[in-house]
């Protein structure tokens, strides 16, 4: 098989693992100083909590089921 050839394979192998990639949850963030409740895909800070459940959508009203 030529390098060309593996290439090819490697890269469509690839593209298929990247098509089927789901977006990233959202998650409400709870404050350890003062309760405070944000919803955010990644941690605000050291002084946040992420509560367990996860959402589909930036306002953390649609659960992501599952």
């Amino acid at each position: 098989m030529t390098m060309l050839r593996k290439v090819f394979i490697l890269t469509m192998l690839l593209a298929v693992t990247l098509v089927h990639a789901a977006p990233a949850a959202w998650y409400k963030w709870r404050s350890k100083l003062n309760a405070h409740v944000v919803c955010s895909q990644t941690s605000p800070g050291e002084a946040w909590e992420q509560l367990p459940k996860a959402y589909q959508d930036g306002r953390c009203e649609r659960p992501k089921p599952g």
